[in-house]
């Protein structure tokens, strides 16, 4: 069957849902998520919910541009890849060219949203982090890991676009949340990148530190980082972001998140790399919700 042909066949149902995955939501909600937390982290005031879903729905348009764009780039990677081969462009549900226009008019539409209901450093900051993602990260996939440091740009900026957006300022409080989510990058990437190396290896995708290879190097790099988190995760209640409580969860957290590491020293496994992964995406949002319970 041709391409031409699998478009025809879908129905009006179908599109849409085709167009809704090019959004990949759940890596878009996650933005959301740590947009909201920045946001309600920052506000001393009552909350202006319109401004506040606004905001977010505005976050959400730019990521699902940013990730639209990062899949029109790399449509012949996804395609050979077991993970990815059925997304919309790969899979003829979508062309290039209507997820072009589509990421155009998210892109459009979020910025829009964010020049109505927040400010100017907030807005800039969304662009910057749409160009870093989809124009700096996505192309140095190829060409070794240190698309994981800059991939971590963008994907720390959400709670510090939210600190932005609801004081127009950036302090030293938005660069520690800034900052935690930033090191939590790390190992959460090379998690990734471990369990998928064989897919990621068809594409030609560089990302785990080191040799890249699945071995202790790489291990250790993965608990150096995770490491760090536990100071980070305390410089919130020492500077009186938080209380003492959050401290205390974060550094539990922390640990528990440091001890897969060290597991996965002991066994180079996938299994051991999936429940870091699977770990990593536990401990933000745990962290970050009980920053907010725990905020002064």
């Amino acid at each position: 069957m041709s391409t031409s042909i699998q478009h025809i066949t879908l129905d009006r149902s179908q599109k849409l849902k085709a167009f809704y995955e090019l959004l990949k939501p759940r890596l878009s909600f996650l933005v959301v998520f740590s947009s909201g937390f920045g946001f309600l982290l920052a506000n001393q005031t009552s909350v202006n919910w319109i401004n506040l879903i606004g905001f977010l729905m505005g976050g959400f348009l730019i990521s699902g541009s940013s990730v639209t764009i990062n899949q029109i780039a790399e449509k012949q990677y996804d395609a050979v890849m077991n993970r990815t081969k059925n997304r919309p462009i790969p899979s003829n549900k979508v062309s290039s060219n209507e997820a072009f226009w589509f990421s155009m008019f998210t892109g459009i539409m979020g910025v829009l949203l964010l020049m109505i209901t927040t400010n100017p450093m907030t807005v800039g900051l969304s662009v910057a982090s749409l160009v870093l993602y989809a124009f700096v990260y996505t192309p140095l996939k190829r060409v070794g890991p240190i698309a994981v440091f800059i991939g971590a740009i963008p994907g720390a900026l959400p709670p510090l676009i939210g600190w932005s957006a609801a004081t127009g300022t950036l302090g030293y409080e938005a660069l520690i949340i800034f900052g935690i989510q930033f090191i939590w990058q790390f190992p959460h990437f090379w998690a990734i990148a471990w369990v998928s190396d064989d897919d990621y290896k068809k594409a030609g995708f560089k990302l785990l530190p080191g040799g890249g290879t699945k071995d202790l190097n790489t291990a250790i790099n993965i608990m150096i980082y995770t490491l760090f988190l536990l100071p980070l995760g305390l410089l919130p209640s020492y500077f009186g972001l938080t209380g003492l409580t959050s401290g205390v969860v974060a550094t539990i957290c922390g640990t528990l998140f440091l001890a897969q590491t060290f597991s996965l020293m002991k066994d180079t496994s996938n299994q051991k790399a999936k429940r870091i992964m699977f770990g990593s995406f536990v401990y933000l949002p745990i962290v970050q919700i009980t920053f907010l319970l725990d905020k002064l």
